[in-house]
């Protein structure tokens, strides 16, 4: 393509255009859409009227089209039905007389209202239009609303191997692919989508001490002194879990401190050996950090626990301070 001395006609123009714009998936398929953050084609509504804000988008159909809206196109929303609601359509159109007998080749929007129900749904454009979704407009029936427009139907595109944005995940997605759904980025690895971002972790930092400890049994913190930490176990199952902090106990020189957590909801596990830091006639500065595999999707609340085998004064015998406590949620791989 794109040689000196011959002559293009639009369909090749079009076909060349394919290896410019995100894969379908299919043998020459393309993804339609508009550039994510792009501002323009945006369908807005003041009172009756219908506006759309010119910009960009790529309609694919005989190749790929380059829709151009210049101007801000306008137009009038169909008054409500009396009793019944009504979802309307507002789509970008290429009008290509090579196909639609139209007599044009332009970019324009079209205004559709749809048909009103009790159970109302959003038009199709009829026969093989060549159009983009910009936006539907939910019409209530008189005297129960505003009218309200959602762009939840116009889709992005991108350059291939650029990350989309999308609520729902590419269909025939090739290794390596990427995508966004709004909460985090994910890959496809071959046989699943795999979020590769890493998680924020969650943390809970004590503010002070109690008033006094109880000696013999793990105790729960007051939530005043160091709350309770709650997370979603994530897809992978697997989570980092850890405590730190200033442990002393030096009432005897046998004297033990510990600081641990329990886990409580979705999954049960005591405070222990297992899950604590200790000191034993001394000090300890410092976290455990373990590695758990629990049930994706679980809820888990992680409640902050010491145990003392006796109690001194508070603070330069026993003392449990600047304890922290840190859930780090693992990727799947």
């Amino acid at each position: 393509m794109f040689q000196n001395t011959i002559s293009y006609n639009g369909q090749n123009l079009r076909d060349a255009l394919r290896a410019f714009v995100m894969s379908s998936g299919t043998t020459f398929g393309t993804r339609a859409g508009v550039r994510p953050g792009d501002p323009g084609l945006t369908v807005t509504l003041a009172g009756s009227t219908i506006n759309v804000s010119p910009g960009t988008a790529m309609l694919t159909d005989h190749g790929v089209y380059v829709g151009v809206l210049t101007s801000t196109w306008s137009g009038t929303l169909t008054a409500a039905h009396a009793t019944l609601d009504r979802i309307d359509l507002v789509y970008l159109r290429i009008w290509d007389t090579d196909f639609d007998a139209s007599g044009l080749r332009q970019t324009d929007v079209v205004y559709l209202a749809g048909t009103a129900s009790s159970t109302p749904v959003a038009p199709t454009p009829a026969g093989t239009q060549i159009y983009l979704p910009l936006a539907t407009i939910t019409v209530p029936h008189s005297g129960a609303g505003s009218p309200s427009v959602s762009t939840a139907v116009r889709p992005n595109t991108v350059a291939p191997g650029g990350i989309l944005p999308a609520s729902t995940a590419p269909s025939n997605p090739y290794v390596g692919q990427f995508y966004d759904d709004g909460s985090g980025l994910l890959r496809w690895n071959g046989s699943a989508w795999r979020r590769i971002n890493p998680y924020t972790p969650l943390t809970s930092a004590q503010v002070s001490q109690p008033s006094s400890f109880t000696a013999g049994t793990f105790q729960d913190f007051p939530g005043g002194n160091w709350a309770a930490l709650t997370f979603t176990v994530p897809p992978s199952g697997l989570v980092w879990i850890s405590v730190g902090g200033a442990l002393m106990n030096t009432n005897t020189g046998t004297s033990s401190g510990w600081m641990a957590w329990r886990a409580s909801g979705g999954v049960t596990e005591a405070a222990s050996e297992a899950n604590g830091l200790s000191t034993v006639g001394s000090r300890n500065y410092g976290t455990r950090r373990v590695l758990r595999s629990w049930t994706p999707g679980a809820s888990v609340t992680l409640t902050p626990q010491y145990l003392f085998s006796s109690v001194g004064t508070l603070t330069t015998v026993t003392r449990a301070t600047d304890g922290l406590l840190a859930v780090e949620p693992v990727a799947a791989p």
